[in-house]
């Protein structure tokens, strides 16, 4: 099958990958992808993030079940979840099995992804697409549970002065996911014409001043962290959305000295995420779609969201 494969070093398109060939009897199901996406972390796999990872690329997907120990899934479209714990050690048993030491993630460590025609994956980890959301939407719904996962680590009040750093993708679902709240959400940016989607949800800036209790690092790079730093009140909050290869150097003295906490913040709740979408309460700019063979032109596009046409419904 046609698939993007990853050899801890490059990526390569081939058309010689092997099917999968789902474990039925420890439900896992086979799935025909329809479109898959491009995330900020795939680019920062080629950079190194992930070191260890060989294998087939990409995590945010849409697909058809084809075949599953589970008859109710069989030809429904489903997202995934990415992290498959170990199901027995301290994490999973207290339901934080994203941080299992042992975990297969899709496309990131232990796991293929979904820049292929086919993908296995389990079942408990699938969740049904309504039927009213179309497809070019829900291939949104990782990144918008990344988005959702901010409320459910830190309370937002609604008389709150929040800021989001960043103008990209993720930046946009968070800055929708937060304004939901009432609360007064300012997106400071570097593109003003980025910065004009915004406008309808929050104020938006291309200065970086002000106070703000809680500050958000959607930015994809080093330099956000310590433009969050310059923002947050003292006993503020930075949360940490961006992901990416390298090390930062930070003054640990003027954490402690200001009470500044630190949130990191990844994965989040898909059920909601779907939730958002079918009621129409998050509007997002179409993903630009590519034959899996342009993968090198898709992972350098300079449009609101990248992916591949794998297959049709």
């Amino acid at each position: 099958m046609k698939a993007i494969y990853f050899d801890g070093k490059k990526a390569f398109f081939t058309e010689e990958y092997p099917k999968p060939i789902p474990m039925l009897e420890k439900g896992e199901s086979l799935i025909r992808i329809l479109i898959s996406a491009v995330c900020n972390t795939d680019k920062e796999i080629l950079k190194g993030y992930k070191p260890d990872f060989k294998g087939v690329m990409g995590h945010e997907f849409v697909g058809i079940v084809e075949d599953s120990h589970d008859k109710t899934l069989l030809g429904k479209r489903v997202v995934g979840e990415l992290n498959d714990g170990c199901g027995h050690c301290l994490y999973c048993q207290t339901a934080r099995q994203k941080h299992c030491p042992d975990r297969r993630c899709i496309g990131i460590s232990k796991a293929d992804g979904c820049f292929a025609q086919y993908m296995v994956w389990k079942n408990k980890l699938l969740h049904v697409v309504p039927d009213t959301i179309a497809t070019e939407k829900a291939i949104f719904t990782e990144p918008l549970a990344a988005a959702l996962e901010i409320p459910t680590q830190v309370h937002i009040k609604p008389d709150m002065p929040i800021a989001v750093i960043g103008d990209g993708r993720l930046s946009l679902m968070v800055t929708q996911v937060l304004s939901l709240s009432g609360a007064c959400v300012t997106v400071i940016g570097k593109h003003t014409e980025k910065l004009t989607l915004f406008q309808k949800y929050a104020k938006t800036t291309v200065s970086q001043e002000g106070s703000y209790e809680i500050v958000v690092d959607a930015t994809g790079s080093a330099s956000g962290f310590d433009t969050a730093k310059k923002l947050v009140r003292k006993g503020g909050t930075i949360i940490l959305k961006s992901t990416y290869a390298g090390e930062l150097n930070v003054n640990m003295s003027h954490i402690v000295v200001n009470e500044i906490t630190i949130v990191g913040s990844r994965c989040g709740p898909f059920a909601p995420a779907l939730n958002l979408l079918e009621k129409g309460l998050i509007t997002l700019p179409e993903i630009t779609l590519y034959p899996l063979e342009q993968f090198q032109e898709a992972f350098e596009a300079n449009v609101f969201k990248a992916g591949f046409l794998l297959s049709q419904l």
